[in-house]
């Protein structure tokens, strides 16, 4: 069973992660960093796979908070600098 703490460790680079549960119910890694996010408009691609902290993955790109429709975190998997590709 988890601890009510959702810091940890990578096992991997030694940076400081949170632990998020994903809609999926799966736990996932993400950098501890609050960012600030807006979905693209219509036709538009976006840069980032961001996590909320309700568990939702949102692909939009980071802005600054007075432009934001939100807020999350970047996965860790994604910025691992030790994590094999």
């Amino acid at each position: 069973m988890r601890s009510a703490n959702p810091f940890g460790v990578c096992k991997s680079c030694g940076k400081q992660i949170m632990w998020i549960r994903t809609k999926a119910g799966k736990n996932m890694p993400v950098d501890p960093t609050m960012i600030s996010y807006r979905r693209p408009e219509a036709g538009k691609k976006a840069t980032e796979r961001i996590v909320t902290y309700a568990g939702e993955v949102v692909v939009a790109d980071r802005v600054n908070s007075s432009e934001a429709e939100g807020t999350g975190y970047i996965s860790h998997f994604a910025t691992c600098t030790k994590r094999r590709r």
